[in-house]
């Protein structure tokens, strides 16, 4: 199953990490005790290419209808052009915030107007840079539908802003499976996998609950 092959994958290049005594801050303010950095990827073309399979074989599965692939700056970038390259199709990329000079656009690469844009990004937390990304697209008169991407924490809020936005979000792999396949591979013990699980159920309370400042 490609969602296990995603996620051993990341384990293999050592893209998870569990740090409960030094959580991570997520951009929206989140405190996490493990974390995901898919930009370690790059680096590794076998399990990169594990990845980009998966995603040609999942905008095959869903029957994804599009015209162009765009990336979120800059994580999203490389799978997004690697994708478009293998499928032959153009490829833009989205800045974060518009340049200072020149058009200003943060659309980047060609025109968008009037065609059907696959967002891609690495990793979805809240939702919220890859959602922007695809207003700065619609506003540059794409049409968005789909994003992919690795893989997702699974937070509530983000499914739900995604729904609003009414956009699809496909993912290779889940966090869930990630974790499962973590203890199989003796990457998590009991302690950690119970930590890991306690943030699961509430990651807003949870550096509250665990004394820590968010």
């Amino acid at each position: 199953m490609i969602d296990r092959e995603v996620a051993r994958a990341l384990l293999a290049i050592g893209a998870v990490k569990f740090t409960p005594e030094n959580p991570i801050t997520f951009k929206s303010g989140l405190l996490s005790p493990v974390y995901i950095d898919n930009r370690k990827l790059i680096f590794w073309p076998q399990h990169w290419h594990t990845i980009i399979e998966g995603f040609r074989q999942l905008v095959e599965k869903e029957g994804i209808a599009y015209d162009i692939i765009a990336g979120i700056e800059t994580a999203g970038v490389p799978h997004s052009s690697a994708l478009a390259y293998i499928l032959e199709k153009p490829s833009v990329f989205v800045r974060k915030q518009p340049k200072e000079h020149g058009t200003k656009s943060r659309v980047e690469g060609g025109d968008v107007s009037g065609s059907r844009v696959l967002l891609v990004e690495d990793l979805v937390t809240t939702g919220g840079s890859s959602l922007a990304g695809a207003e700065a697209l619609r506003e540059s008169g794409a049409m968005v539908q789909d994003c992919l991407a690795i893989t997702s924490y699974g937070f509530t809020m983000s499914e739900h802003s995604f729904k609003i936005m009414e956009i699809r979000l496909h993912t290779l792999t889940s966090f869930h499976i990630i974790v499962q396949e973590a203890v199989k591979l003796d990457q998590f013990n009991a302690a950690q996998l119970a930590i890991i699980e306690d943030w699961l159920k509430d990651p807003h309370r949870w550096a509250e609950s665990q004394g820590l400042q968010a």
